[in-house]
């Protein structure tokens, strides 16, 4: 196999484990979708090979020098997508989601194939097999962030919410409002359903789901 030929198995196999991850994400209305994961994956992978083939000829080569600025990079990309809303916090999975995302990028680039095929089918396991299987009591609370142009919408969806709406707070963006809800919700009715049930609310649109 040529030199060529190999990375670029490497940097296909990083975007490929990176949209399975984020389209897992995306059908679950994150705000870091499909298109954020394989960036990520993709750059990892490619960090990683610059990092094993760029520099060998330089004095004091450091190989593991590049992967641990990945390493920090990803924590500060992770950091901006977890939100606080009072006393609740919404986005950790996702935030963990692209960070271990990274790492499968960087041991795709350095071609460890099978280990990162094993990590992703975990990672999937850990998202969506242990979210559907848990044994469930009582409420879920759940994080929900809706936008709409009209402030009397947002008020409407307020309404419509109900009784399930435990905390939430109302801000003033550039192109509108946007409403973040903390809601308490029979654990029975969490999954699809409850997500089409928020998307149709009528004048607002859901932009997270956590």
């Amino acid at each position: 196999m040529s030199p060529l030929l190999d990375l670029s198995i490497r940097v296909l196999a990083a975007a490929f484990v990176g949209a399975v991850i984020g389209y897992e994400r995306e059908i679950r209305a994150k705000g870091a979708g499909m298109r954020t994961h394989v960036l990520v994956a993709l750059g990892s992978a490619l960090f990683m090979i610059v990092s094993q083939f760029g520099f060998e000829g330089a004095p004091r080569f450091d190989a593991a020098r590049v992967a641990a600025g990945v390493v920090g990079g990803l924590g500060f990309l992770g950091g901006g997508i977890i939100m606080k809303t009072k006393n609740h916090v919404s986005g950790l999975t996702t935030a963990a989601g692209l960070w271990v995302t990274g790492s499968l990028g960087l041991a795709l680039g350095c071609g460890m194939y099978a280990l990162s095929g094993i990590c992703t089918v975990l990672v999937l396991v850990c998202l969506e097999v242990l979210n559907s299987s848990s044994i469930k009591f009582g409420d879920k609370e759940i994080n929900a962030v809706f936008s709409s142009p009209d402030q009397e919408a947002i008020k409407e969806a307020l309404t419509s919410l109900g009784r399930r709406v435990k905390d939430y707070s109302l801000s003033k963006q550039e192109n509108g409002y946007k409403l973040e809800a903390v809601l308490h919700v029979p654990k029975k009715e969490y999954g699809v359903n409850l997500i089409n049930t928020l998307s149709s609310i009528p004048g607002v649109q859901l932009e997270s789901f956590d």
